[in-house]
């Protein structure tokens, strides 16, 4: 059981030494993934999207979402594939490996071409601060956790509760939380990104209150893997001052998207 433990406690170690990077917003992160690995994850999960949803005909929505897109990714550069998928699910993402997917019911509550820009500046701002790398990589390092609690523990009925508890603790202590944190951080940049492209970042908390208006059974925030509606409305809010300036410069330089 002692060399065990030695072999746990040195995994865990090494991961937290040997992995440590920072966001785009100078928050500390763990990244034990290759970029290359995620991408390949990406990619193969965008190919089995595509065959389990349905790709949008209509070429003028089609059109209108790559134009959206098309004004963000070239702020943050690289090669970026969209696809829209008929589906009314209100949602939308992108994934490593340079892949973007809009689903039609998304475009019922964006109600302007601004709105829609903060849906996919938020998206492209989960690949470019490596989100997806600090999910995968927080994961590999609670279960290493875990798996020592167990080793420390022990079986019987006493260890197994314990376990339970420590599963629950991990999740709503650890894992959740982290992903509220990538979403708040997503909302800020996704915020630049739009600005930067000539989109009205004010419009970011106007999707949110439609959002909210949506409804829907919702969980309380603390349970939840992204922050409230009011939340996110009072963070967005919260840095327009800072990006206003930036969305009238990018107007000013002639970066006036005119998506429809």
């Amino acid at each position: 059981m002692r060399a065990s433990r030695t072999v746990l406690l040195s995994a865990v170690a090494a991961a937290a030494v040997t992995a440590c990077a920072t966001s785009p917003l100078g928050r500390s992160q763990l990244k034990l993934v290759s970029d290359d690995e995620l991408a390949q994850l990406g990619v193969t999960s965008f190919q089995q999207t595509s065959k389990e949803t349905p790709v949008s005909s209509d070429g003028r929505t089609t059109a209108y979402v790559n134009c959206v897109a098309r004004a963000i990714t070239d702020e943050v550069g690289g090669v970026w594939e969209v696809r829209v998928f008929e589906s009314k699910d209100v949602n939308a993402f992108a994934l490593p490996g340079g892949k973007i997917g809009v689903y039609t019911g998304l475009l019922a509550v964006t109600k302007t071409q601004d709105q829609l820009a903060a849906v996919i500046g938020h998206e492209v701002a989960h690949v470019i601060a490596g989100h997806s790398n600090e999910r995968v990589s927080q994961q590999q390092v609670t279960d290493l956790g875990l798996g020592l609690a167990n080793v420390i523990v022990g079986g019987g009925a006493g260890g197994g509760a314990l376990m339970s508890a420590l599963g629950v603790g991990a999740q709503y202590g650890v894992l959740l939380p982290f992903s509220r944190t990538h979403e708040s951080e997503a909302d800020l940049l996704g915020l630049d990104y739009m600005a930067k492209a000539g989109f009205d970042p004010s419009q970011a908390a106007e999707l949110w209150r439609n959002m909210a208006r949506v409804g829907g059974e919702k969980p309380p925030e603390f349970a939840s893997s992204h922050p409230s509606d009011e939340t996110r409305i009072r963070q967005i809010e919260a840095r327009l001052p800072q990006d206003l300036p930036v969305y009238q410069q990018a107007r000013a330089s002639g970066k006036k998207p005119n998506c429809r």
